[in-house]
């Protein structure tokens, strides 16, 4: 009986150890801190839906829901706010949180998203809005925008007409969040989801002015990321249900027609995830660099973990771990002194962290970021 004691005990201490081990954060991060967690505002259910950018000077901007009455999203909740903070010491510290949009009870704003504009140094951030008492399941596509660094934000501003078609009002559609990027020639693009007509692109040749809808379906298509490959490509990351992988599109003729596939090496457990530019030969570096954050897994949302890619997504390093436990959406961005930033939903969404590391770190070694010389 003793004997049969001790060895309950110490499968229960090593069942203890591997359940710490699974909730462990990765060493050797530059920063390291939760963001927003529902200690911070009394009230509010949870935050949800991280997006984070760096502005034109430099400083850091961290969007996300919060999310008051519930957890629900959108078409759930009759309170639901963007709010953020800034941080101008590439998230050493952070300002106090700030209400960007905030509708009567009733209306909710969700999924915030963002773009910078490096020609005008403007700032787009992206949301989807329901008025859950007057057109419950009705979204319409809003934006707003700061014309200094995320300190003040414009009124909000109704594209709904400008990038959906008029059949689709009763279709269950929303912007992606994260973010959308900057073309080199300086167009503006980003994705939409549409559930019931499947994937689009929609973008703005003027600087934010306008938007416009690039009216070709893609699919499979979830929450997606867009990049701008160095040949001039465009390729989108593609969170799809019940695969436990990744779907990747190409367009080679801007959107005209799309070449879609299965990327089983990223798995993944159908979770939004992020995916940018790092660096590219066209900017002076000496490599070109994508970077994709997920929870890597086939089942279950865990694992955060930022993997490397040098040519152009084809192929991706197995990646490091940045928290084995419970781990949904994600958001990167760069930081002014060339370290990577990841800002992602925690343990059940309730804790938001934000994290930063070296490209150093990230590969071990192998890589290290060196900022090219300006010519």
């Amino acid at each position: 009986m003793k004997k049969l004691l001790t060895v309950l005990f110490l499968v229960a201490f090593v069942s203890l150890q591997a359940q710490e081990k699974d909730h462990k954060m990765a060493e050797g991060l530059i920063v390291n801190q939760d963001i927003f967690n529902t200690s911070m505002q009394e009230g509010v259910s949870c935050y949800r839906i991280p997006a984070i950018e760096t502005a034109p000077n430099g400083d850091l901007i961290a969007a996300i829901d919060e999310r008051v009455p519930s957890c629900g999203d959108l078409k759930w909740s009759k309170d639901i706010n963007i709010v953020l903070r800034r941080s101008a010491d590439n998230g050493q510290t952070w300002s106090a949180i700030e209400t960007v949009v905030d509708f009567p009870l009733g209306q909710s704003a969700s999924d915030p998203s963002l773009i910078v504009d490096r020609v005008t140094n403007e700032i787009f951030l992206f949301y989807n809005y329901m008025d859950l008492d007057k057109e419950k399941d009705v979204y319409y596509l809003h934006l707003v925008s700061s014309k200094d660094n995320g300190k003040t934000w414009s009124e909000p501003r109704d594209i709904t007409t400008q990038i959906a078609l008029p059949g689709w009002k009763k279709d269950f559609k929303f912007i992606t969040s994260g973010r959308g990027i900057q073309l080199r020639d300086g167009t503006l693009l980003h994705t939409m989801v549409n559930l019931d007509n499947g994937g689009h692109v929609f973008g703005s040749d003027d600087h934010g002015k306008t938007w416009y809808l690039i009216n070709n379906s893609i699919r499979p298509f979830n929450e997606s990321k867009i990049v701008e490959l160095t040949n001039g490509d465009w390729m989108i990351n593609s969170r799809v249900q019940g695969l436990g992988y990744r779907y990747v599109h190409i367009s080679k003729d801007r959107g005209a027609s799309w070449h879609s596939y299965g990327d089983t090496t990223l798995i993944d457990p159908a979770c939004n995830a992020s995916i940018i530019r790092y660096t590219s030969l066209e900017d002076g570096y000496k490599k070109n660099r994508l970077l994709f954050s997920n929870a890597k897994r086939k089942k279950g949302r865990m694992n955060m973990t930022v993997r490397i890619s040098y040519d152009e997504g084809k192929t991706w390093s197995e990646g490091k771990t940045i928290y084995t436990g419970g781990s949904a959406y994600s958001s990167m961005t760069i930081l002014k002194n060339g370290d990577i930033g990841l800002f992602f939903e925690k343990d059940g969404h309730k804790v938001n962290p934000f994290v930063s590391f070296s490209l150093e770190w990230l590969t071990d070694g192998k890589d290290k970021y060196k900022k090219p010389k300006k010519k």
